[in-house]
């Protein structure tokens, strides 16, 4: 039976941790298994990538398989994804034909594509990434939408794990300024995957840059059954006192969404104090310093903070490649 990822909503804290324990068996060396020999997985970029181009291409190699990236618009034909369109526009073809052929070619399709910050009720729905799911035969892979990064969450958790070990963790995510607005993806598949993992989770931004009602409901539903908290701070300084994980990222305001000079405007008040720099470090639990990259040096997380032996950045950016092969190993074995 077809298992698709697009959000680990789907997936149950358990199946999370069993995840992170195959992803650090593949790091260790410990499981050389290649399930994808002989295949092939499609991976579409509408977007720009480094580590999760690069991660998955490695990963489905190291796993004996074959990656075919195809980027519309330029590797491939330009691609329509609303139902009942009278395409006499720019698409050239639908995500009906060209899913289900490379369903006929590959074991598995990999997905990118960003919030276009236009419309917030309609980006929130995943509109592309759910027209894929829709029309496929074989596991869509979800490698970061308008509305969530799997594949970066579950790399963070693991992070935690081989940095901190297993237990409850006192854990910020930060919003930091950055000179234009950026989508939520990461900061909401970091905050869910949190909670599924049963940390303790501080979410510090302004005023107006809340995350999506729904997600935190969810959120807070998660945290109810494992018995942690989740809080809201707008005190920057405030929220770093005792965390042990401190995560630093810029998202847009979906007040915004449409408006990305509106968000300039506000956001402006915000550039000197919310940034991670020493001072607020000192304030942890000799906390660890991540980001899922890239990252701007000295807006988001001065060079002090980054350089230093808290920073495990680099560490964060390698498990990708590991939780991706854990992930894709469990697809193929549904």
């Amino acid at each position: 039976m077809r298992r698709d990822f697009l959000s680990t909503a789907d997936w149950t804290g358990d199946e999370i941790d069993q995840l992170i324990h195959s992803a650090l068996a593949f790091k260790r060396g410990d499981d050389n298994s290649r399930p994808l020999a002989g295949r092939s997985v499609a991976l579409v970029f509408f977007n720009p990538s480094l580590r999760t181009r690069a991660s998955m291409q490695v990963g489905i190699y190291e796993l004996g398989g074959n990656a075919v990236v195809l980027e519309p618009g330029g590797t491939s034909w330009t691609l329509e994804h609303r139902e009942g369109v009278v395409m006499d526009g720019d698409k050239t073809e639908h995500i009906a034909e060209f899913v289900r052929v490379l369903g006929r070619y590959c074991v598995a399709i990999g997905v990118r594509t960003f919030a276009a910050l236009e419309n917030w009720e309609e980006e929130r729905t995943d509109p592309i990434l759910e027209a894929f799911a829709k029309y496929s035969d074989v596991p869509i892979i979800n490698l970061e939408s308008a509305m969530h990064h799997p594949f970066q969450a579950l790399a963070d958790m693991m992070t935690i794990r081989e940095k901190l070990g297993e237990g409850r963790k006192k854990v910020l995510l930060t919003w930091a300024w950055h000179p234009k607005p950026l989508p939520m993806a990461v900061p909401n598949s970091f905050a869910l995957a949190t909670a599924q993992i049963s940390h303790d989770l501080v979410i510090a931004h302004p005023k107006g840059y809340e995350l999506d009602d729904e997600l935190m409901r969810d959120i807070r539903r998660e945290a109810a059954a494992a018995g942690t908290t989740i809080s809201v701070e707008h005190d920057i300084e405030r929220a770093f006192d005792g965390a042990e994980v401190v995560y630093a990222k810029s998202w847009g305001s979906k007040s915004f969404y449409g408006a990305p000079e509106n968000d300039i405007a506000e956001r402006a008040q915000y550039r000197a104090e919310w940034i991670v720099d020493e001072a607020k470090m000192a304030r942890t639990n000799s906390a660890i310093f991540m980001h899922c990259l890239p990252v701007r040096r000295n807006v988001i997380v001065t060079d002090n903070v980054i350089d230093s032996s808290s920073s495990v950045v680099i560490d964060e950016a390698e498990n990708r490649l590991h939780i991706q092969k854990a992930v894709l190993s469990e697809l193929m074995n549904v």
